[in-house]
Protein backbone atom coordinates (compact mmCIF):
# COMPACT_ATOMS: atom_id res chain seq x y z
CA UNK A 1 0.00 0.00 0.00
CA UNK A 2 1.51 3.22 -1.01
CA UNK A 3 2.64 5.47 2.02
CA UNK A 4 0.07 8.76 1.33
CA UNK A 5 -3.03 6.39 1.18
CA UNK A 6 -1.57 4.66 4.39
CA UNK A 7 -1.08 8.43 5.87
CA UNK A 8 -4.16 9.23 4.86
CA UNK A 9 -5.72 5.99 6.50
CA UNK A 10 -4.11 6.42 9.42
CA UNK A 11 -5.55 10.44 9.84
CA UNK A 12 -9.16 9.67 9.36
CA UNK A 13 -9.06 6.56 11.93
CA UNK A 14 -7.23 9.19 14.46
CA UNK A 15 -9.91 11.52 13.37
CA UNK A 16 -12.94 9.42 14.07
CA UNK A 17 -11.45 7.99 17.44
CA UNK A 18 -11.09 11.77 18.77
CA UNK A 19 -15.04 12.14 17.64
CA UNK A 20 -16.14 9.34 19.56
CA UNK A 21 -14.27 10.06 22.44
CA UNK A 22 -14.96 13.22 22.43
CA UNK A 23 -18.97 12.49 22.22
CA UNK A 24 -18.27 9.57 25.13
CA UNK A 25 -16.60 12.20 27.15
CA UNK A 26 -19.91 14.89 26.69
CA UNK A 27 -22.59 12.09 27.22
CA UNK A 28 -21.32 11.04 30.33
CA UNK A 29 -21.70 14.40 32.18
CA UNK A 30 -25.51 14.08 33.38
CA UNK A 31 -28.02 17.11 32.99
CA UNK A 32 -29.13 18.97 35.92
CA UNK A 33 -32.48 17.50 36.80
CA UNK A 34 -35.14 20.04 36.87
CA UNK A 35 -36.94 20.75 40.38
CA UNK A 36 -40.74 20.77 38.54
CA UNK A 37 -41.91 18.25 36.49
CA UNK A 38 -44.84 16.96 34.73
CA UNK A 39 -44.36 13.29 34.38
CA UNK A 40 -46.82 11.74 31.66
CA UNK A 41 -49.16 8.93 33.03
CA UNK A 42 -51.16 6.18 32.11
CA UNK A 43 -54.94 6.29 31.21
CA UNK A 44 -54.83 10.05 30.06
CA UNK A 45 -53.03 11.85 33.02
CA UNK A 46 -50.39 14.15 34.33
CA UNK A 47 -48.35 14.58 36.94
CA UNK A 48 -47.27 17.83 38.13
CA UNK A 49 -44.10 16.90 40.15
CA UNK A 50 -41.59 19.09 42.62
CA UNK A 51 -38.53 17.38 43.08
CA UNK A 52 -40.42 13.73 42.55
CA UNK A 53 -43.71 14.33 44.65
CA UNK A 54 -46.83 14.71 43.13
CA UNK A 55 -48.52 18.15 43.50
CA UNK A 56 -51.55 17.89 41.13
CA UNK A 57 -52.59 15.69 38.83
CA UNK A 58 -54.18 16.33 35.13
CA UNK A 59 -57.07 13.89 34.36
CA UNK A 60 -57.86 14.55 30.02
CA UNK A 61 -59.39 11.24 29.10
CA UNK A 62 -62.30 10.90 26.21
CA UNK A 63 -65.15 9.44 28.62
CA UNK A 64 -64.87 12.50 30.69
CA UNK A 65 -67.20 15.36 30.54
CA UNK A 66 -64.54 18.13 30.99
CA UNK A 67 -60.76 17.85 32.05
CA UNK A 68 -59.61 18.31 35.93
CA UNK A 69 -57.43 18.70 38.26
CA UNK A 70 -57.50 16.13 41.41
CA UNK A 71 -56.01 15.88 44.12
CA UNK A 72 -54.43 19.16 45.01
CA UNK A 73 -51.81 18.87 47.47
CA UNK A 74 -51.23 20.78 50.23
CA UNK A 75 -47.96 21.16 52.54
CA UNK A 76 -48.89 18.34 54.62
CA UNK A 77 -49.33 15.77 52.59
CA UNK A 78 -53.02 15.79 51.95
CA UNK A 79 -55.50 16.64 48.66
CA UNK A 80 -56.84 20.11 49.93
CA UNK A 81 -59.89 19.11 47.43
CA UNK A 82 -61.93 16.29 46.42
CA UNK A 83 -64.28 14.91 44.17
CA UNK A 84 -67.97 15.62 43.96
CA UNK A 85 -70.09 17.14 47.62
CA UNK A 86 -69.50 15.55 50.82
CA UNK A 87 -73.28 15.38 51.07
CA UNK A 88 -74.73 15.36 47.93
CA UNK A 89 -72.52 13.39 45.26
CA UNK A 90 -74.95 12.53 43.04
CA UNK A 91 -76.59 15.32 41.86
CA UNK A 92 -72.84 17.33 42.28
CA UNK A 93 -70.62 14.95 40.38
CA UNK A 94 -69.81 17.93 38.23
CA UNK A 95 -67.87 19.24 41.34
CA UNK A 96 -64.09 18.16 39.94
CA UNK A 97 -62.03 19.51 42.53
CA UNK A 98 -60.53 21.59 40.26
CA UNK A 99 -62.37 22.28 36.69
CA UNK A 100 -63.03 24.63 33.77
CA UNK A 101 -66.74 24.71 32.65
CA UNK A 102 -69.45 27.49 31.82
CA UNK A 103 -73.45 26.78 32.27
CA UNK A 104 -74.69 28.65 29.17
CA UNK A 105 -72.56 28.77 25.89
CA UNK A 106 -74.77 29.16 23.28
CA UNK A 107 -77.63 28.44 25.46
CA UNK A 108 -75.60 25.07 25.76
CA UNK A 109 -74.47 23.58 29.14
CA UNK A 110 -71.12 22.87 30.10
CA UNK A 111 -71.68 22.73 33.84
CA UNK A 112 -73.30 19.69 34.96
CA UNK A 113 -72.48 15.90 34.25
CA UNK A 114 -76.66 15.97 32.77
CA UNK A 115 -75.70 19.09 30.48
CA UNK A 116 -75.31 18.80 26.87
CA UNK A 117 -72.20 19.57 26.41
CA UNK A 118 -68.77 18.10 26.46
CA UNK A 119 -65.40 19.80 26.93
CA UNK A 120 -63.56 17.44 24.58
CA UNK A 121 -59.48 17.06 24.86
CA UNK A 122 -57.93 17.41 21.66
CA UNK A 123 -54.32 17.04 21.89
CA UNK A 124 -51.21 17.95 24.36
CA UNK A 125 -48.86 20.57 22.61
CA UNK A 126 -46.36 20.85 25.35
CA UNK A 127 -44.94 19.74 28.19
CA UNK A 128 -41.65 21.59 30.23
CA UNK A 129 -39.98 21.13 33.09
CA UNK A 130 -37.60 23.23 35.31
CA UNK A 131 -36.42 24.31 38.08
CA UNK A 132 -38.60 27.25 38.32
CA UNK A 133 -41.89 25.77 37.07
CA UNK A 134 -43.38 23.22 35.07
CA UNK A 135 -46.12 23.69 32.47
CA UNK A 136 -48.49 21.48 30.06
CA UNK A 137 -50.51 23.27 27.07
CA UNK A 138 -53.65 20.95 25.84
CA UNK A 139 -56.04 22.50 23.26
CA UNK A 140 -59.58 21.71 23.75
CA UNK A 141 -62.99 21.93 22.04
CA UNK A 142 -65.86 22.91 23.77
CA UNK A 143 -68.90 20.25 21.96
CA UNK A 144 -72.82 20.43 21.74
CA UNK A 145 -75.10 18.02 22.14
CA UNK A 146 -74.96 17.61 17.99
CA UNK A 147 -71.54 17.29 17.84
CA UNK A 148 -70.90 20.66 16.88
CA UNK A 149 -67.78 22.63 18.06
CA UNK A 150 -68.33 25.99 19.38
CA UNK A 151 -65.40 27.15 21.00
CA UNK A 152 -61.93 26.32 20.57
CA UNK A 153 -59.93 26.51 23.70
CA UNK A 154 -55.70 26.82 24.21
CA UNK A 155 -55.13 26.32 28.19
CA UNK A 156 -51.71 26.54 29.84
CA UNK A 157 -51.63 24.51 33.32
CA UNK A 158 -48.55 25.77 35.26
CA UNK A 159 -47.46 24.98 38.99
CA UNK A 160 -44.44 27.22 40.04
CA UNK A 161 -42.76 26.01 43.95
CA UNK A 162 -43.27 28.34 46.89
CA UNK A 163 -41.04 28.47 50.13
CA UNK A 164 -42.70 26.13 52.73
CA UNK A 165 -44.32 23.26 50.58
CA UNK A 166 -46.51 26.26 49.15
CA UNK A 167 -47.23 26.10 45.87
CA UNK A 168 -49.20 28.37 42.97
CA UNK A 169 -51.18 26.81 40.12
CA UNK A 170 -51.84 28.99 37.33
CA UNK A 171 -54.26 28.36 34.22
CA UNK A 172 -54.31 30.41 31.17
CA UNK A 173 -57.06 30.22 28.70
CA UNK A 174 -57.31 31.30 25.31
CA UNK A 175 -60.84 30.85 23.61
CA UNK A 176 -61.81 31.61 19.65
CA UNK A 177 -64.88 31.46 18.75
CA UNK A 178 -65.52 28.47 16.22
CA UNK A 179 -67.87 29.09 12.95
CA UNK A 180 -70.10 32.12 14.35
CA UNK A 181 -70.32 34.57 17.27
CA UNK A 182 -70.63 32.41 20.60
CA UNK A 183 -72.47 33.88 23.71
CA UNK A 184 -71.39 33.37 27.20
CA UNK A 185 -74.61 33.81 29.23
CA UNK A 186 -75.29 35.39 32.26
CA UNK A 187 -75.16 33.24 35.18
CA UNK A 188 -73.05 32.57 38.63
CA UNK A 189 -71.80 28.80 37.49
CA UNK A 190 -68.44 28.90 35.40
CA UNK A 191 -66.08 30.00 34.48
CA UNK A 192 -63.85 28.06 37.05
CA UNK A 193 -64.59 25.87 40.58
CA UNK A 194 -62.95 24.47 43.45
CA UNK A 195 -64.39 21.85 45.53
CA UNK A 196 -62.74 21.93 48.94
CA UNK A 197 -62.13 18.88 51.39
CA UNK A 198 -64.65 18.20 53.50
CA UNK A 199 -62.64 18.98 56.80
CA UNK A 200 -61.91 22.39 55.28
CA UNK A 201 -65.71 23.45 54.61
CA UNK A 202 -67.88 25.76 56.84
CA UNK A 203 -70.31 23.31 57.96
CA UNK A 204 -68.37 19.84 57.90
CA UNK A 205 -65.41 21.25 59.30
CA UNK A 206 -65.61 24.62 60.77
CA UNK A 207 -63.33 26.35 58.35
CA UNK A 208 -63.20 29.75 56.87
CA UNK A 209 -64.07 31.42 54.10
CA UNK A 210 -61.75 35.20 53.30
CA UNK A 211 -62.22 38.08 50.43
CA UNK A 212 -60.16 40.47 50.05
CA UNK A 213 -62.49 43.08 50.45
CA UNK A 214 -62.67 41.84 54.65
CA UNK A 215 -65.69 39.69 54.28
CA UNK A 216 -66.36 36.40 55.87
CA UNK A 217 -68.35 33.14 54.84
CA UNK A 218 -71.30 32.78 52.45
CA UNK A 219 -74.15 34.86 53.75
CA UNK A 220 -71.01 38.32 53.31
CA UNK A 221 -69.29 36.96 50.34
CA UNK A 222 -71.63 35.16 47.78
CA UNK A 223 -71.93 36.67 44.51
CA UNK A 224 -69.80 39.99 45.78
CA UNK A 225 -66.72 41.20 43.89
CA UNK A 226 -63.06 40.45 45.26
CA UNK A 227 -59.57 40.00 43.82
CA UNK A 228 -59.51 36.76 45.58
CA UNK A 229 -61.76 34.21 48.38
CA UNK A 230 -59.73 31.74 50.40
CA UNK A 231 -61.27 28.90 51.68
CA UNK A 232 -59.24 27.71 54.65
CA UNK A 233 -59.60 24.96 57.38
CA UNK A 234 -58.68 21.95 59.13
CA UNK A 235 -56.63 19.28 57.51
CA UNK A 236 -54.81 17.14 59.94
CA UNK A 237 -56.21 17.68 64.01
CA UNK A 238 -52.49 19.60 64.52
CA UNK A 239 -52.93 21.59 60.71
CA UNK A 240 -55.17 24.14 59.32
CA UNK A 241 -54.11 24.82 55.24
CA UNK A 242 -56.25 26.28 52.45
CA UNK A 243 -56.41 27.61 48.75
CA UNK A 244 -56.83 31.05 47.47
CA UNK A 245 -58.72 31.47 43.94
CA UNK A 246 -57.15 34.57 42.17
CA UNK A 247 -58.80 36.96 39.76
CA UNK A 248 -56.39 38.52 37.29
CA UNK A 249 -56.59 42.17 36.43
CA UNK A 250 -56.58 41.30 33.06
CA UNK A 251 -59.82 39.55 33.11
CA UNK A 252 -62.84 41.33 31.61
CA UNK A 253 -65.09 41.78 34.83
CA UNK A 254 -62.14 42.32 37.55
CA UNK A 255 -62.86 42.04 40.18
CA UNK A 256 -65.26 38.92 39.45
CA UNK A 257 -68.07 38.27 42.05
CA UNK A 258 -67.32 34.88 43.94
CA UNK A 259 -69.99 32.03 44.23
CA UNK A 260 -69.14 30.57 47.58
CA UNK A 261 -71.00 27.87 50.06
CA UNK A 262 -69.96 27.11 53.13
CA UNK A 263 -70.21 23.31 51.81
CA UNK A 264 -66.91 23.47 51.25
CA UNK A 265 -66.66 25.34 47.44
CA UNK A 266 -65.90 27.84 45.50
CA UNK A 267 -65.95 29.65 41.93
CA UNK A 268 -65.24 32.72 39.96
CA UNK A 269 -68.07 33.29 37.98
CA UNK A 270 -67.33 35.16 34.69
CA UNK A 271 -70.70 36.53 33.14
CA UNK A 272 -72.32 36.78 37.05
CA UNK A 273 -73.60 40.93 35.85
CA UNK A 274 -74.37 39.75 31.96
CA UNK A 275 -73.46 38.03 28.91
CA UNK A 276 -69.96 38.08 26.82
CA UNK A 277 -69.66 37.65 23.47
CA UNK A 278 -67.08 36.16 21.75
CA UNK A 279 -66.67 37.01 18.24
CA UNK A 280 -64.91 34.62 15.47
CA UNK A 281 -62.22 37.48 14.76
CA UNK A 282 -61.15 37.78 18.13
CA UNK A 283 -59.23 35.58 21.25
CA UNK A 284 -60.33 35.69 24.30
CA UNK A 285 -58.29 35.31 27.34
CA UNK A 286 -59.07 34.68 31.19
CA UNK A 287 -56.31 33.98 34.18
CA UNK A 288 -57.04 32.40 36.98
CA UNK A 289 -54.48 31.33 40.05
CA UNK A 290 -54.77 28.89 42.93
CA UNK A 291 -52.14 29.50 46.39
CA UNK A 292 -51.53 26.04 48.07
CA UNK A 293 -50.70 26.82 51.34
CA UNK A 294 -50.68 26.25 55.02
CA UNK A 295 -52.12 28.01 57.86
CA UNK A 296 -54.70 30.31 57.65
CA UNK A 297 -52.92 33.20 56.34
CA UNK A 298 -53.43 36.86 57.13
CA UNK A 299 -54.88 38.69 54.42
CA UNK A 300 -52.14 40.63 53.89
CA UNK A 301 -49.98 37.62 53.26
CA UNK A 302 -52.54 36.74 50.63
CA UNK A 303 -52.50 39.73 49.19
CA UNK A 304 -48.75 39.54 48.83
CA UNK A 305 -49.12 36.73 46.56
CA UNK A 306 -52.14 37.79 45.11
CA UNK A 307 -49.54 41.21 43.65
CA UNK A 308 -47.08 38.81 42.93
CA UNK A 309 -49.08 36.32 41.14
CA UNK A 310 -50.38 39.58 39.19
CA UNK A 311 -46.88 40.23 37.78
CA UNK A 312 -46.13 36.91 35.72
CA UNK A 313 -46.41 37.47 32.26
CA UNK A 314 -49.18 36.00 30.49
CA UNK A 315 -48.94 32.54 28.86
CA UNK A 316 -47.85 33.10 24.92
CA UNK A 317 -50.18 32.12 22.54
CA UNK A 318 -49.28 29.16 20.79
Amino acid sequence: MPWNRRIFIYLLLAIWVAANTSSQTVSSEPKPVPLMQVVPMPYDQASFQRDGVELTRYHFGPGLHRPFLFPVIGPTGRSLTRMGHPNDPESHSHHNSVWISHNNVNRTSFWSDSGKGKIRHKRIMEFEDADEQSSMVVENEWVNNEGKVLLLETRKITVLPLTNGEWLLTIDMEFTANNGTVTLGKTPFGMIGVRMAKTIGVNDGGGKIRNSVGAANEKEVLWKKARWVDYSGAITNEKLEGITLFDHPDNPNFPTCFHVRNDGWMGASLTFDGPREIQPDEHSNLRYGLYVHSDMKSSEAIETEWRRFTKIPPAASK
